[in-house]
């Protein structure tokens, strides 16, 4: 591949944490260039390791996202209901294993009481003030939840607004969004 080719863009997932309730939502906009290739894509899922519940969002290549998902529901498999044991060694993983650190994604994930984002960096990050968002149009989305964090809006309500915003911001993210919700 040539250094003039115009690479993936684009996506933005959130994730909300707030009165008991933790929701995901990610925009469905796959970009090449300056074209729109994809306008529903599904960015946001549900894994269910051995009845364990977790919902992930992924941003970057989705090839490599879908990779991630399957290490971690391997790593939840074997770490049944250890969300922060499972993504630590998911990262441990992802940082020294060679076909692995070629992955270009990024993943927060939840459990309905955890909250974490996930790097290829060896990050496992628990996000201050229970609002993390990755992607192209992640720190408008993260700034837009994290001032209405104070209202009266719940968890969801936040989520879709703020990926309104980043929506009208980012010409990456669109308003098609898939949306999940976990609580425990």
């Amino acid at each position: 591949m040539s250094n003039d080719f115009p690479g993936w863009h684009g996506t933005t997932i959130i994730g909300v944490k707030k009165g008991g309730k933790v929701v995901i939502a990610g925009d469905g906009q796959v970009s090449l260039g300056q074209t729109v290739i994809k306008g529903s894509a599904r960015k946001v899922r549900r894994i269910s390791p051995g009845g364990y519940d977790v919902v992930a969002g992924f941003a970057g290549s989705t090839a490599d996202a879908f990779t991630l998902l399957e290490r971690l529901e391997a790593k939840l498999e074997t770490t049944p209901g250890q969300l922060q044991r499972a993504s630590v060694e998911l990262a441990k993983d992802w940082r020294t294993d060679k076909y692995l650190q070629k992955l270009e994604a990024m993943l927060i994930v939840t459990d309905g009481d955890e909250l974490y984002v996930i790097t290829g960096a060896g990050d496992v990050l628990e996000p201050e003030h229970s609002v993390a968002a990755i992607g192209s149009g992640g720190n408008y989305a993260l700034a837009a939840a994290r001032a209405m964090m104070d209202s009266d809006r719940d968890a969801e309500q936040i989520a879709r607004a703020a990926m309104a915003i980043a929506a009208d911001i980012c010409v990456y993210t669109n308003g098609n969004l898939t949306v999940e919700s976990i609580s425990k």
